[in-house]
């Protein structure tokens, strides 16, 4: 009898589910059904998921017991469960169909919604938007994602935490933005914040509950590499939503800062070019990304990206006229005759600023065309 998955709806992308969770099933010592169940607590809406797996004996009941001679017993297994399943055989089926899973979905909008007048009391989108974040950062605190950093108060331990506020202002250079308080931040302040918290958010793969005196729950054994996916996944949603044109980027010279969004075609040739590339122009390619890319970026800027993708291109232009023939000499006739790399007088410079974004994937794409044909020459 195979896992019903009818019952669970996926909270997190699904190959941060799986990676956990596998992580979770190498897990030698006796605390991985705690890890577990934390997992399954985050990952999954609702408390299903959980309920199942503990209604799962640790071990399958044919190892260590001989089968019930009474006719009349019960073999029906209960919801999520199966006859002769261990909780390690359980999470295992989960974390192999995790793709069948269902991604928990946002309620259909109500009435206020639908008629305009859902958003905030003062009807500032902008603000709301605000709002939604601080939520979103209240609900990784009390999951313990900032523990790390900002620490963690217990009854047993009179030691002084750290400066929330402060631990903040070292970094943005704005003080007094902890607790927060959404109503009070321009534009450059939520900014900021949204990528500070990218930095510190890290998730605690285990917990334990402090009963003494209603302690609460500690957290422990962090790591920052799942936090901030699942917090990139989390705050973009609410950017598209928002409408707002930027995104947390995920990987990169700017990774965990906002740039500017680009369809799924763009993103697939920048993760190429990122991840595919020989590391002597790795380090140069992040650099020119960036530069392009950032939300406070300039026409200079998208220059100095362009330059140093053409100075890539010019070490390989042997291997672009090998492939091209004469016509490989348009990719650099661009560059030179215009206000790009010179930057000489008898240069044209009269362009629109769109100009610049052309060029640049277009030599982007020329870029990672160059580690096709090197990768098929090293090949045969």
């Amino acid at each position: 009898m195979s896992l019903d998955l009818s019952n669970y709806e996926l909270r997190w992308p699904t190959s941060l589910f799986v990676s956990e969770g596998e992580r979770v099933l190498r897990t030698s010592n006796t605390s991985w059904v705690e890890q577990a169940t934390w997992l399954l607590t985050e990952a999954l809406a609702g408390t299903t998921a959980v309920a199942d797996f503990e209604d799962v004996p640790n071990h399958p009941p044919h190892r260590h017991s001989a089968p019930s001679d009474d006719p009349w017993a019960i073999t029906t297994p209960s919801w999520g469960k199966r006859s002769g399943t261990d909780q390690h055989d359980w999470l295992t089926e989960l974390i192999n169909r995790a793709n069948e899973l269902r991604h928990a979905a946002q309620p259909r909008p109500y009435w206020p919604q639908r008629q305009g007048r859902g958003l905030s009391h003062d009807g500032s989108t902008a603000r709301d938007t605000r709002r939604d974040f601080a939520r979103i950062i209240d609900g990784f605190a009390d999951s313990g994602y900032l523990a790390e950093v900002f620490g963690e108060e217990c009854v047993d331990d009179p030691n002084e935490l750290p400066d929330a506020s402060r631990v903040i202002e070292r970094r943005l250079g704005i003080p007094d933005l902890w607790p927060l308080v959404p109503e009070a931040w321009d534009e450059d302040t939520f900014f900021g914040l949204i990528e500070v918290f990218h930095d510190l958010v890290s998730r605690p793969r285990t917990r334990r509950f402090h009963s003494w005196n209603m302690c609460g729950w500690h957290h422990s054994e962090f790591h920052n590499g799942p936090a901030r996916i699942l917090y990139r996944s989390e705050v973009n949603q609410l950017m598209h939503e928002a409408g707002l044109e930027y995104e947390l980027a995920a990987e990169g010279e700017d990774l965990g800062r906002l740039v500017a969004i680009t369809d799924d075609a763009r993103s697939a040739l920048v993760h190429r070019a990122l991840n595919d590339s020989a590391p002597t122009i790795t380090i140069r390619i992040r650099h020119a990304i960036a530069l392009f890319r950032g939300r406070d970026t300039t026409a200079e800027s998208k220059r100095s990206a362009i330059v140093t993708l053409a100075g890539i291109l010019e070490e390989r232009r042997a291997l672009l006229k090998d492939q091209l023939g004469k016509d490989e000499g348009a990719l650099f006739e661009i560059a030179n005759r215009y206000d790009l790399r010179h930057r000489k007088a008898d240069q044209r410079g009269d362009y629109d600023e769109a100009f610049l974004d052309w060029i640049f994937w277009w030599y982007l794409g020329t870029v990672e065309l160059t580690n096709q044909l090197i990768e098929t020459r090293i090949a045969s």
